[in-house]
């Protein structure tokens, strides 16, 4: 045998050994209990720093500054929570959820 083929052979078996790894660690991962859902996640409060910077509303009727009708956190492009939901995550605001009803400076209208 000549040290390309050892060397071949040590490749292989390197992948292998790593490939085996990785499907063995997700196995593991998958098994852990999921993240926090939508209910689970703490409202976020109009007074929290980053609410504020961006002039989040619970309630978007009463929003202040350029806010078309009908505009509210539901049908903004950063909002993840489920059709119907009160409260939902918003990428804006990681590990709150914001009121479905609700409003910021930084609503994007869904395409």
């Amino acid at each position: 045998m000549s040290n390309n083929d050892h060397d071949n052979i040590e490749g292989r078996r390197r992948f292998l050994k790593a490939a085996a790894g990785t499907v063995a660690a997700a196995t593991v991962l998958g098994g852990l209990p999921r993240r926090a859902g939508a209910q689970d996640l703490p409202h976020l409060s109009p007074s929290d720093p980053t609410a504020s910077a961006l002039k989040y509303v619970e309630d978007g009727s009463k929003a202040q500054g350029k806010k078309a009708p009908g505009d509210a956190c539901f049908n903004c492009n950063f909002y993840q929570g489920k059709a119907g939901a009160a409260w939902g995550p918003c990428q804006l605001f990681p590990g709150k959820a914001v009121a479905a009803k609700g409003w910021c400076v930084s609503h994007a209208v869904m395409i």
